[in-house]
């Protein structure tokens, strides 16, 4: 932790290079989940693998690097500058009372260089660690096991066939947490005993659980809930978990089995296995085969965050109970239990209208719903996004799927209750026509696969 009496600091955000659009979306949520917000220190450069940010606490910035998964390392910012004389004008006015602290006689030290889209050699680096000597550090160096770690970062660009001789620019700072980048690969769908063929990325599911601002005890629902993906990143942050899905044998772990090698599913392949596999169990409440444009919930206030990755129809079809045709209900509305109901299509215009009414009825008062929107890209305009008097619109982050296809993650909070006249705009309308057919973007998605120079390499829900 920072020490007392200090003056007021900055900080330093080294980014992953991965998912770009849903950075900042992250980081804001995390500093709103601890009541605070972001200030960048300058103009702010999405692409950028650095941010420098200001007041902010130390506890904050250890609060975020807990949780992000699109953050690598977090610094005390002690200078920076376009060249090295820059930096070493800067680390010389930063304050001395700042400094201090850690460049004590009984105190030990590590100093490492970070280089951004070049690799030096090990004898360059040495070198610009001595340059550093007008530092005054009095501890002792320790390689292994140093109390206080600094590191030289030089960002060269995001050009890999243009990098320059010398760096763009250059920072200096205290190492003080790294990030979550682990929990991508610890909680990885390759490694995970219950999957499907839609089974939602170990690192999105994370980041879409930041954009939620899902904490301890909060309760989350998933009404397209497949094979649970999100409810395993969520109940890591020690949220209760429950979802519902249309399709039996994914809800009760049955059926053709989506491992390769593999034909059917064993006996414990569910989504509470999945929960067991990382200790979070406790926190499974249940899932629930249920349609969800019939939702089966009591009305009022119940989820604290509402997180969905609804289907397609190109992996997975967009179906929901029901038919055209006219069929004998039993006189007591009560079906015998080998009945299986019948199923129509459910376009993609009525799962979202169902999903923000449902979640504008269901979530508390700053609760937040965040979900994933397909898109063609050709026809994209920001008026296609569903909107609803009861929900405000967070971020809006694009995952490009092909050269004509994407998913946008949309996040939105509840800043009202629903009133009788509260409808989804846009998608009622009849003259708005992207989501109103069966099966409208799987037509779409798969209008570009096959090209006059062959197939395109096209990624999969």
């Amino acid at each position: 932790m920072a020490a007392p009496g200090r003056s007021r600091l900055q900080y330093l955000l080294h980014l992953a290079q991965d998912n770009l659009d849903f950075r900042l979306p992250e980081i804001k949520s995390l500093l709103t989940l601890r009541g605070r917000h972001f200030h960048a220190t300058e103009k702010f450069d999405e692409k950028s693998p650095f941010w420098c940010l200001n007041d902010l606490s130390e506890e904050d910035v250890c609060g975020v690097m807990a949780r992000s998964v699109c953050a690598k390392s977090a610094f005390e910012l002690w200078g920076h500058g376009h060249t090295h004389s820059e930096l070493k004008e800067s680390l010389l006015k930063y304050p001395t009372e700042n400094m201090l602290p850690y460049l004590q006689k009984d105190s030990s030290y590590r100093i490492n260089v970070f280089t951004f889209n070049k690799t030096l050699e090990f004898a360059e680096r040495i070198k610009k660690i001595d340059a550093l000597e007008y530092l005054p550090f009095e501890g002792t160096v320790s390689l292994k096991n140093p109390q206080h770690v600094f590191c030289l970062l030089e960002d060269y660009g995001i050009d890999p066939n243009n990098i320059p001789d010398d760096p763009f620019y250059i920072y200096f700072g205290r190492w003080i947490a790294d990030g979550q980048r682990e929990l991508i690969r610890s909680h990885s769908v390759k490694n995970r005993h219950f999957i499907g063929n839609t089974s939602m990325d170990a690192g999105l599911s994370f980041i879409m659980t930041n954009h939620a601002m899902v904490k301890e005890n909060d309760l989350v629902f998933d009404p397209f809930v497949g094979t649970g993906s999100l409810l395993v990143a969520c109940s890591h942050f020690g949220a209760y978990v429950c979802g519902a899905d249309i399709d039996y044998n994914t809800i009760h772990g049955r059926g053709r089995s989506s491992r390769k090698d593999q034909k059917w599913r064993g006996p414990d392949e569910n989504i509470r296995a999945n929960l067991r596999q990382y200790g979070t169990e406790k926190m499974y409440v249940d899932v629930m085969v249920s349609d969800a444009s019939k939702p089966v919930w009591k009305k009022g206030p119940l989820f604290d965050a509402i997180i969905t990755d609804p289907p397609y129809g190109v992996r997975e079809s967009t179906r929901r109970t029901g038919s055209h045709k006219d069929h004998n209900k039993p006189a007591d509305g009560i079906y015998a239990e080998s009945h299986v109901p019948v199923s129509q299509s459910y376009h993609l215009s009525d799962i979202f209208t169902d999903l923000l009414n449902f979640s504008a009825e269901h979530l508390v008062m700053g609760g937040r719903l965040v979900y994933w929107l397909p898109i063609y890209r050709p026809e994209y305009t920001e008026e296609m996004i569903p909107l609803h008097p009861c929900l405000r619109l967070v971020s809006n982050c694009e995952q490009t799927l092909s050269s004509h296809t994407s998913r946008r993650l949309i996040t939105m909070e509840k800043i009202k209750e629903p009133e009788d006249s509260d409808s989804v705009a846009h998608l009622s309308d009849p003259g708005f026509k992207p989501y109103q057919a069966h099966n409208a973007f799987r037509e779409k998605y798969f209008s570009g696969v096959n090209k006059k120079f062959g197939k395109e390499d096209v990624n999969g829900e």
